[in-house]
């Protein structure tokens, strides 16, 4: 298997590459730092003056009614001004850090919002940023005035050293929580690719209802209308008409049938992942081998998320891949379950080929999963997919009907 990993917004943030050297006294980017380094003074004061009376007076009052929210008020203001630090950083200091995740209450309501406000990480690090630098903006500003006027030699490598303090501090302070924030945008992210897989599949569901068997059920209640009407007048026409609808009986129950297999295949409930692969591999149009190497089945989410990975991935094979041969296995590596699909044909699939891969590759980010696409133009074609191991909480053999 060939290694793999999770990139992060966090990685590409710009900021994470450094500084130019010291330029000649005339480059924009010097006058750009002193310019920081000039502002830093009358906004580092200001933040200082806010923050000291707002905690002063929110501490003080808490015991109050009001004390608690106005420290919620005064964190929301912090991660304002957090914000407007990161874009001053940005356009002046070519710092670029990630904006935080938006701050979201579990629960509606007053006081889970207050709750919120006050444990939240982000803003007491914003908070924490502009009370400890009012020191060091009272000696930059000092010393760059003074350098203007008598050391201007030596203010390119000065203001470089001084922002580039700066820019240390704005990453430490104003950046989002690493493996915290990173974690908070990608369950937003799966949440949404949750709740559209779920309504696309409940539009399928409808659509294929509706044009199908409901479309035969109301035919085959017209049909009986006319044949209990001709039953006395022409008995033979009568009979005809019924063995008619006998037969859009059993079209609707074929089409029934194939939409609850869409669903969930009743095999993959009695008997599990192998033997459900193995019916998918039977309905393949190319030859299919598979393998499925479990101690255990996995929880049914897990497993019904395997088999339609499957499913999909053989269709692929089946339309577009041109192959001879193909496989599959599956099988478990620690606390991951893993699949990998291959075939021998002309390759060249790609996730935005209009192929399902991408759809794929979201279903399976949605539950912490992984999807890799190796397809060289020319083949062979190898898709591997992990799944988390969840164990089965409920019986191995749960009886249908139920």
């Amino acid at each position: 298997m060939t290694e793999r990993s999770r990139s992060s917004a966090a990685d590409d943030a710009l900021g994470d590459a450094p500084p130019p050297p010291p330029r000649a006294l005339l480059s924009g980017l010097m006058w750009r730092e002193i310019a920081y380094l000039l502002a830093n003074f009358p906004l580092g004061v200001a933040a200082f003056v806010v923050v000291l009376v707002w905690l002063t007076l929110g501490i003080g009052l808490s015991i109050t009614v009001v004390g608690l929210p106005l420290l919620a008020t005064g964190l929301l203001a912090c991660r304002q001004y957090g914000r407007l630090e990161r874009a001053r950083a940005a356009a002046l200091l070519g710092v670029r850090v990630a904006e935080p995740s938006r701050l979201r209450p579990r629960e509606r309501g007053f006081f889970p919002w207050l709750w919120t406000c006050l444990k939240d990480p982000v803003a007491w690090r914003h908070a924490l940023f502009a009370f400890v630098r009012l020191p060091w903006v009272l000696l930059t500003f000092t010393v760059v005035l003074v350098l203007l006027v008598v050391g201007w030699p030596v203010l390119p490598w000065v203001a470089r050293w001084l922002s580039n303090v700066d820019r240390a501090m704005v990453r430490a302070l104003l950046s989002p929580s690493d493996e915290l924030e990173r974690r908070i945008a990608e369950l937003e992210s799966d949440r949404v690719t949750v709740t559209d897989t779920a309504a696309a599949d409940l539009r399928r569901i409808e659509r294929d209802l509706h044009d199908g068997a409901q479309a035969r059920l109301v035919a085959l209640a017209m049909g009986l209308g006319l044949a209990k009407e001709k039953l006395l007048e022409d008995p033979e026409a009568a009979a005809a008409m019924v063995d008619e609808a006998h037969g859009e009986v059993k079209l609707a129950l074929q089409e029934l049938r194939d939409l609850a297999r869409g669903i969930h295949p009743a095999i993959l409930t009695d008997r599990g992942l192998g033997p459900a692969l193995s019916s998918l591999a039977g309905r393949c149009t190319v030859p299919v081998t598979t393998s499925v190497d479990l101690d255990e089945r996995p929880a049914p989410a897990i497993e019904g998320i395997a088999y339609f990975t499957v499913s999909e991935l053989l269709q692929n094979v089946s339309k577009h891949s041109a192959a001879r041969q193909a496989s599959v296995e599956v099988w478990r590596a620690a606390d991951r379950l893993l699949i990998l699909v291959s075939d021998d044909g002309r390759g060249g699939a790609r996730l935005d080929g209009g192929s399902g891969m991408a759809g794929l590759a979201g279903r399976l980010g949605s539950v912490d999963g992984l999807f890799v696409l190796d397809s060289p133009v020319g083949g062979p074609t190898r898709v591997t997919a992990e799944l988390p191991w969840r164990a089965r909480t409920e019986p191995a053999a749960a009886s249908r009907g139920r």
